[in-house]
């Protein structure tokens, strides 16, 4: 108790406070005490904790009076946009704080109660409500309560205030109000106001603020759009004939940051005013007709144009009096020019119509004039003619397609277009040949192959323009002559066969055979061989395929011949060819006897050896293979007491007697290897 604030009943060990305690400096003070009996030296001493109680006698305290925020209009419902904040000296209940809005203007916020954590409560508009002055209170839970208060308001004057200020954000965009069409006359002058280009934007200040573009349909320049008050005027002469439409894409774009914008399609109609003369599309008109037709036989149509619209544009047709204009009379709304009489060429075979005139419909009217030239043709009465009824030739297979094989002619009496004479082909020419239609000249179309159709029948025709009078046909046969195109080819491409060793020259193996679709010596093939027959060991007849033994042949030396090679080839020129391997196997004849390794086999024995016991082995050889070659062993004399067993199978001697040299001293065996 450095600070005596107890005492304590030295006789009755009363322990009291002497001075104000205080919770909040010093919750638990630890006193030791001591007790002695009388003047003992003996003395005990004990602790004693005495804890001191809370109680509510301290405030909340808001560290600042006042305060200002700043929110975006766009944050969403549930955002925290403050946190408030009191301390409390006291401890348990008596220093927890509850935070609550004391006063609100609305209910667009709400508090924690433990945290202080204002939160919105729903979106806030800028456009509708800046700013908004919460008063929060900070409460604890002693008994009785102490509070304090946190005005959160504006600074006004002398008083202290904080505002949640709601920030306008750029996010409406700007929506047209004006028409997207307008018309204007095309004579108007430079600078008339040709349309007002209106667009609103409900946001505040800079971010409401609207100017006016044109992106795009004004590449010549002919308008101009005043960005600020969104006038539109001419910059030059319209020219409805020129262009009579304009598509402008006009932006109307705020000031924000970012800024936001709007885009309209304003068209503008350039109506016409009769400004433009018609002009017939031809000067002079050429045509001609024919001849003992009956009246109202077309004749030609004349076509003028006039650039301007509607009733200005409506056109009018007339011939203009002349030599000959009886002769002939014009559709005013078409002009379409028929006769009014049969024409007689021998009569008058031209006309020259000095004036065809066309006038329009519009106030004041406008005309032009145009020439007509008409030629009378004379009928086609007369059928072209082939100098021959039917034509033979002949042409090689490898002819190049598009080559001319012959060049035909037709006459025809008549003049102009009805002589003029055209050929083509009639009947199936399988796609081989052709004519051209102004010459006469036939083509191949295609390469031709004899060995596929060797000759080709079929007719052709001249005609002219005539469809009263008979065409004329001629008959063409078309022979292929054969080349030497077709490589010989063999039945295989591979040959297997074998022949008997020993066999005499001259022995027939296998024939072989190769095929030429040519025809004649382009066909005919020969046999040879090319290679593997270095020594002359086989032949073959050339022309019939047959290969044969030209020497006798032994397994034992050679078992089998590969890769013999056989070429055919055509007598044509070039000659061309093929091969073809074959491989013969000479197969095995039993023509060697079987040797021993060793005429004679000199073997001693101890008389003493046992019987069963191994004496000596003989061996043998065949050249010959498979069974020929098989050897089987056997004792043909020298073992009449059968003193000695011989292995038939691998030409081992065992002992089968006992032996005594005293007896007989030397065995002779002759065995015979078969």
């Amino acid at each position: 108790d450095p600070h005596g604030k107890f005492s304590i009943d030295p006789q009755f060990g009363i322990i009291r406070t002497k001075k104000q305690l205080d919770h909040e400096a010093q919750a638990v003070v630890v006193l030791t005490v001591q007790s002695q009996l009388g003047d003992s030296p003996i003395y005990s001493s004990t602790q004693v904790n005495i804890s001191v109680t809370d109680i509510n006698d301290n405030p909340p305290v808001f560290l600042i009076r006042s305060d200002k925020v700043t929110i975006s209009h766009t944050q969403p419902p549930g955002t925290a946009v403050y946190i408030a904040h009191a301390e409390d000296k006291d401890s348990g209940l008596n220093g927890a704080i509850k935070y609550s809005i004391a006063s609100k203007q609305s209910n667009a916020f709400n508090i924690d109660p433990s945290l202080g954590v204002v939160n919105l409560t729903r979106t806030v508009f800028a456009e509708k409500q800046q700013e908004y002055t919460l008063h929060i209170a900070a409460e604890d839970g002693g008994s009785p309560p102490l509070t304090s208060l946190l005005v959160l308001t504006v600074r006004r004057l002398d008083s202290l205030a904080v505002k949640i200020v709601i920030l306008d954000i750029n996010d409406n965009t700007p929506s047209f109000m004006s028409s997207p069409l307008s018309y204007v006359m095309e004579d108007v002058e430079v600078g008339f106001l040709v349309h007002h280009v209106i667009a609103k934007d409900p946001d505040e200040g800079r971010n409401g603020q609207v100017t006016y573009h044109i992106l795009s349909g004004n590449e010549n320049k002919a308008f101009v759009l005043d960005k600020i008050t969104g006038l539109l005027t001419t910059a030059q002469f319209l020219d409805h004939e020129v262009q009579e439409r304009y598509s402008l894409t006009v932006m109307a774009l705020d000031d924000g940051s970012p800024a936001l914008s709007a885009t309209q399609v304003l068209t503008i109609i350039v109506l016409d005013v009769n400004d433009e003369t018609p002009v017939f599309l031809k000067q002079l008109y050429e045509t001609a007709v024919h001849e003992n037709q009956d009246p109202g036989e077309f004749v030609i149509k004349v076509e003028a144009v006039d650039r301007d619209a509607g009733l200005n544009s409506l056109l009018q047709y007339e011939i203009l009096p002349g030599a000959g204009y009886e002769k002939f009379k014009m559709n005013s709304d078409s002009g379409e020019l028929v006769t009014a009489a049969s024409l007689d060429r021998e009569t008058q075979d031209v006309f020259s119509i000095k004036g065809s005139s066309c006038h329009d419909l519009g106030s004041p009217s406008r005309s032009s004039t145009a020439q007509l030239h008409i030629t009378v043709l004379d009928e086609n009465d007369h059928s072209p003619l082939f100098a021959k009824t039917q034509y033979q030739i002949s042409v090689t297979e490898d002819v190049e397609e598009g080559s001319a094989i012959l060049d035909l002619s037709a006459s025809d009496e008549d003049d102009g277009l009805n002589g003029e004479v055209t050929y083509s082909l009639i009947d199936d020419t399988y796609g081989a040949f052709a004519i051209n239609s102004v010459t006469g000249s036939v083509v191949t179309t295609k390469a031709l192959d004899r060995e596929t159709k060797s000759q080709y029948t079929f007719r052709a025709v001249a005609s002219d323009c005539s469809t009263h009078f008979p065409r004329s046909t001629t008959v063409m046969t078309v022979l292929i002559q054969d080349m030497n195109d077709n490589v010989p080819q063999f039945e295989q491409n591979y040959y297997k066969a074998s022949v008997w060793e020993g066999q005499s020259p001259k022995t027939d193996i296998i024939q072989i055979f190769a095929t030429d679709l040519d025809s004649g010596l382009n066909g005919e093939t020969e046999y040879s061989i090319l290679s593997g027959n270095e020594n002359a060991t086989f032949l073959i007849d050339s022309a019939r395929g047959i290969l044969a033994t030209n020497a006798g042949l032994d397994y034992e030396n050679t078992s089998s011949y590969r890769f013999l090679v056989l070429l055919a080839s055509d007598q044509g020129t070039p000659s061309l060819n093929s091969t073809a391997t074959v491989l013969i196997t000479v197969l095995d004849v039993n023509d060697n006897p079987p040797v021993f390794s060793s005429p004679e086999y000199h073997v001693h024995v101890k008389e003493s050896v046992p019987i069963g016991s191994h004496i000596t082995e003989v061996s043998a050889k065949d050249c010959d293979a498979g069974t020929n070659a098989g050897i089987t062993y056997a004792i043909i004399s020298g073992n009449d007491r059968g003193h000695f067993y011989l292995n038939g199978r691998t030409g081992s001697i065992n002992l089968m007697k006992m032996l005594d040299y005293e007896d007989t001293m030397k065995f002779t065996l002759i065995i015979q290897a078969t």
